[in-house]
């Protein structure tokens, strides 16, 4: 059995070029060159590299075709986006003709890959309807690879991809199989589009960030959901931007409780890297379906 690398295998500064990287700070060729320095013992900084990225088999936790998961493609129709946006529909086959909470699940900056879509369906065993829309739909959708994702997605309209955002929180609250409470969850990227999420729609039952950038203090009134955050311990691109917003949302009176895990990296939940941390992720997501099961689902 092969022994999955974990981020106290690499060096600390190591992983935070490689976090510029897939931030798009640094490209592949700046990256590399950067990272010879930490190459030894017959490892390349290419090697280097693939080590660090995402290993989509060996984090998959529900298959595609477990029989307890219902999912579909939908095509969502976004006027005021791009004009349509594509996503990932899964929810539990045990439900029948009940009606369940929804969970709207916006992914990092490489579009909807594998390990999100994975993440729908672990909601979906939980008891939710998760759908995750695909911000890359204008562009052909996810393409298969990191490195094609992320320069595609740099080259999106954000306002219209927020549009789209939008239209697929709306389409997904007014689904007839729906409870009618609906919540947000989103990683990285998705962290950041989920606080803006939660200053946009005043009616948003419940909001998970895991390490997203959060909007301007100012917008921090706006936000009507209670809001759980869960930030990694090192993750200074992310947590410098944290004190002041906390400082806003209570001064705002919002409900929201925050987590920092101790010794963690950004990316911490996502389980198809050596950023991943199993302890705080199981912690996490723990709290993530408490918080939902609270929040979405009526007495």
């Amino acid at each position: 059995m092969t022994t999955r690398l974990t981020a106290h295998d690499f060096d600390q500064e190591l992983l935070i070029l490689f976090d510029a990287y897939v931030h798009g700070d640094v490209d592949r060729r700046g990256f590399l060159e950067r990272a010879q320095r930490f190459a030894k013992a017959g490892v390349t900084a290419a090697g280097l590299l693939a080590a660090l990225s995402p290993d989509f088999a060996a984090g998959q936790q529900i298959k595609p075709d477990d029989a307890r998961v219902k999912s579909e493609w939908v095509t969502v129709p976004s006027p005021a986006g791009h004009g349509t946006i594509r996503g990932y529909l899964a929810r539990p086959t045990s439900a029948g003709t009940r009606k369940v909470p929804a969970v709207l699940v916006i992914h990092e900056n490489r579009g909807l890959n594998p390990h999100i879509e994975d993440i729908a369906r672990r909601l979906a065993l939980d008891g939710f309807m998760a759908f995750a829309p695909d911000a890359l739909t204008s562009v052909g959708g996810y393409p298969g690879d990191e490195d094609k994702a992320r320069t595609a997605f740099a080259t999106l309209d954000q306002p219209k991809t927020r549009a789209d955002f939008l239209a697929a929180a709306a389409w997904l609250r007014a689904r007839p199989d729906g409870n009618g409470r609906m919540g947000a969850v989103g990683f990285c990227y998705g962290g950041g589009i989920v606080h803006w999420l939660a200053t946009a729609l005043p009616d948003l039952n419940a909001a998970v960030t895991f390490y997203g950038n959060t909007p301007p203090p100012e917008d921090a009134a706006k936000v009507k959901a209670p809001l759980l955050v869960n930030l990694a311990g090192t993750d200074e691109r992310i947590n410098a931007a944290w004190p002041a917003y906390e400082a806003a949302l209570k001064a705002a009176g919002v409900k929201f409780a925050v987590y920092q895990y101790a010794g963690t990296q950004h990316g911490f939940n996502n389980d198809t890297t050596p950023r991943y941390d199993p302890a705080a992720a199981k912690l996490a997501w723990d709290r993530t379906i408490g918080f939902f099961k609270s929040n979405l689902i009526p007495l």
